[in-house]
């Protein structure tokens, strides 16, 4: 499961694959929902092996970091994701399992080195927080999160950065989602998304995600620099793509409650 290092390219080596992909985008119909699934969409890849370093960073300056790797596999049409905390030592061996079911949800299981077994993340604790961090469950998985899961609007289309962007509200169809709506800054030459507003149940802006650096990797623009901050606790956490690599070839083992609890292929 070797994965490799992330080659940095400079703003000007993209800019002919970035006139290439302005010409994509203006082929999709500008309304919401297909808009939302051409940017979800347009990385394809039948597996994902990474290896990241989140910096967590509280109200007062002072920030913790932690490595972790990340492997995902989507080849027979389910989605299935590791991640692998290494360091430091108060979070090493702890490893979280998703895998997609027929029905669009998603089984999670997690491993803590200090409890010694499998813990299933149940569904209600989709907005805990993830192992100390500003994502919670349901954030970690939202990468996997189906178009049709909610009601999409263009609200409009304004400058983000150096970017012209779609700015999209997603509203959950299940009220009980975490989220009462979700705005996006989706620039329209590459349909990479840059910001993501994340409002509670009752309309109040609670978090945002920012997309801070795009690179291309294997021929994909990819964001390897992501920073959610929570509003209310004035906390942040940054991830940042070490090293990346597309379809290099993972064991299926990897995908199951034996690895989650052994961290060993049998």
């Amino acid at each position: 499961m070797n994965a490799y290092t992330v080659t940095k390219k400079k703003v000007a080596l993209l800019a002919l694959y970035l006139a290439s992909a302005a010409g994509i985008a203006s082929a999709f119909a500008e309304d919401a929902r297909s808009i939302i699934e051409a940017s979800r969409n347009r990385i394809s890849a039948s597996t994902v092996s990474s290896r990241a370093r989140m910096v967590i960073t509280a109200k007062d300056g002072t920030s913790s970091e932690r490595l972790i790797d990340q492997y995902s596999s989507d080849t027979d049409g389910a989605n299935r994701a590791m991640i692998v905390f290494q360091k430091p030592a108060s979070v090493a061996g702890t490893r979280f399992l998703t895998i997609e079911k027929a029905d669009g949800g998603e089984d999670r299981w997690i491993f803590l080195p200090a409890l010694g077994k499998v813990r299933r993340v149940a569904a209600s604790e989709g907005s805990g927080s993830f192992v100390g961090t500003d994502f919670s469950y349901d954030d970690i998985s939202s990468a996997n999160r189906s178009a049709s899961a909610d009601v999409h609007t263009l609200v409009r289309e304004e400058e983000y950065g150096i970017s012209l962007c779609y700015v999209i509200e997603s509203v959950p169809k299940d009220s009980a989602y975490q989220y009462s709506k979700m705005v996006s800054w989706t620039a329209k030459d590459t349909l990479v998304s840059l910001k993501i507003e994340l409002y509670d149940r009752k309309g109040k802006l609670v978090k945002t995600v920012e997309m801070l650096d795009v690179q291309d990797v294997q021929g994909r623009l990819t964001p390897t620099l992501t920073r959610m901050k929570t509003h209310a606790s004035g906390t942040s956490t940054e991830i940042r793509m070490e090293i990346l690599r597309y379809d290099d070839p993972i064991p299926a083992a990897v995908f199951t409650t034996d690895y989650l609890l052994t961290g060993r292929l049998r």
